[in-house]
């Protein structure tokens, strides 16, 4: 593959991404953070100036990464988060306190949202008749308890909650969008949870009293860039605008009308900014009062407001999603991934194992470097390149796949040419071949099909790999997967599990035919 053809082609991926007059708002890969990013992208938009939401970046630390190298210019969070998480600030650290934090690193809070979000404890129906309190649960430490896997690693998650309540249970890491069908389930007796959550009310949950006030205050804000006021006056004064407008109870509905009714993220902030929030407005009143205001407060948003809402908004079943204009938009970008990072691979690949081939101690080394990149936790490694490449999107994720391909290709073809007999290349030189015309005329025409399934192997591993992509902002059908995932629909899953699966058995069959043509042209 030219390496020409290569970089246009990383051109034309990225070439629309670094749009200079476009203000960029991040999410986290949860529902309410993508819908604050939708609201947010919304609301500057109609400021008569060009938004992009680049939603479900991932993590706390991937989102932060990513407005610190100037990826992305704003996103919403959590006071608590950014004290406790980002900055290892005291509990309950003030926004005077967190801005002074933060003013080194050109970034700032402000435009606090009007709700907060908080951490807190849910047990099943069941096991709320025996706890109440979080002080409670040290004294059942045969519960079962599934946490998210941010939450097990915060500093105001598991482990200073379990310091500071004693708590004895070992809990197991869960994803946040299949905990609550757990714990319905019985596979699980508590799990960490959102006080906004949509499903709290659904599943009968029983919210732990915080008794001994562990958990800060997690107001919802806006991270920014300093220089995003100068740099977007109309944009940001619009969004100065959202200061206390979005209640508790404004916001489980949304959740809710995402997560339960299946509305898309981008026709819920729609119809909040419309003055027309999901759900009953009086629904506060409703609420149970406990350690966590508004936590049990949640309606389900069904009936004439959910049915309200165009056709078009909602998310389809699984045929219609997976044949909708969509898709081939995800198609073509999780091509270009692939294609753009096995292609690299495969130019730098090729001559490491040749290199690997024929100087067996230098040989080692490179084996073993490719081989230690390949055991790198993929999410790990693009929380890493953010950092170090200065943006999130196609580069990171390019770089990603590029490094996880590069085993597969120089092993096989240091394989290749280390299985060509010695009588071949003595028969050759007998010819009067140079050793570099040994090598192109024998030794990897004998070696190439070994090659070709090395780079075979690259490429359906960089399919299913690639779906990580989205996770900082680079696309594919991993978009579907990481919102199946926020909000537990099987039917999101599918749809990006099942095209990257076609796509897999396509190369494979594409790399068949490449062989069996490759056999008969040495036959011929």
């Amino acid at each position: 593959m030219p390496a020409a053809w290569l970089v246009a082609l990383l051109l034309a991926l990225t070439g629309h991404a670094a749009q200079a007059d476009t203000l960029r708002v991040g999410s986290k890969r949860f529902t309410e953070s993508y819908i604050l990013g939708e609201i947010l992208t919304q609301t500057a938009s109609a400021a008569h100036g060009e938004a992009r939401h680049l939603q479900g970046l991932g993590n706390t630390a991937i989102v932060f990464e990513a407005i610190k190298a100037g990826s992305i210019d704003l996103y919403p969070d959590y006071t608590g988060t950014l004290a406790s998480e980002i900055l290892k600030l005291p509990l309950g650290a003030t926004l005077a306190q967190i801005n002074l934090a933060l003013a080194p690193m050109g970034l700032a809070v402000a435009i606090p949202l009007g709700f907060e979000n908080t951490y807190a404890i849910a047990v099943s129906e069941a096991r709320g008749r025996d706890v109440a309190t979080l002080s409670d649960l040290a004294r059942h430490p045969a519960m079962r308890l599934g946490l998210s896997h941010e939450f097990l690693g915060r500093v105001d998650g598991w482990p200073g909650l379990a310091r500071r309540y004693g708590l004895p249970q070992r809990p197991a890491g869960i994803d946040h969008g299949i905990a609550y069908e757990a714990l319905a389930q019985g596979q699980i007796d508590a799990t960490d949870i959102y006080s906004t959550d949509a499903k709290i009310r659904r599943f009968h949950l029983r919210v732990l009293e915080d008794n001994l006030h562990f958990f800060p205050r997690y107001d919802a804000v806006v991270v920014y860039r300093l220089d995003v006021p100068r740099r977007y006056p109309a944009m940001w004064q619009a969004l100065e605008g959202l200061a206390g407008k979005i209640r508790v109870a404004d916001m489980i509905d949304m959740n809710a009308a995402a997560e339960i009714d299946g509305q898309s993220f981008v026709a819920v902030a729609r119809q909040f900014l419309a003055g027309n929030p999901q759900g009953n407005p009086n629904a506060m009143s409703n609420a149970n009062p406990g350690a966590n205001p508004g936590a049990s407060a949640n309606t389900e948003s069904k009936g004439a407001n959910a049915q309200a809402i165009p056709a078009d908004a909602r998310r389809g079943g699984l045929a219609a999603t997976l044949f909708s204009a969509d898709t081939w938009r995800l198609t073509v970008r999780h091509v270009a991934l692939v294609v753009g990072a096995v292609g690299v691979a495969t130019l730098i690949g090729v001559p490491l194992g040749i290199v690997a081939a024929r100087r067996r101690r230098l040989g080692q080394v490179v084996l073993a470097t490719v081989s230690v990149l390949q055991t790198v936790p993929s999410l790990a490694l693009l929380a890493m390149l953010i950092p170090l490449l200065g943006r999130i999107g196609v580069w990171p994720a390019m770089v990603a796949l590029f490094l996880y391909a590069l085993l597969p290709i120089v092993r096989n073809t240091c394989t290749g040419l280390q299985q060509v007999s010695g009588g071949m290349r003595d028969a050759a030189r007998a010819l009067g071949f140079r050793s570099m015309q040994v090598l192109r005329y024998v030794e990897v025409p004998l070696a190439m099909p070994i090659v070709l399934a090395g780079i075979k192997t690259a490429a359906i591993i960089s399919v299913g790999t690639a779906t990580i992509a989205a996770f900082v902002g680079a696309g594919g059908f991993g978009e579907r997967i990481a919102t199946g995932l926020a909000l537990n629909d099987s039917t999101q899953l599918l749809a990006g599990a099942i095209p990257a699966a076609v796509l897999a058995l396509v190369v494979q069959a594409g790399f068949g035919l490449l062989e069996m043509f490759w056999g008969r042209e040495r036959h011929a």
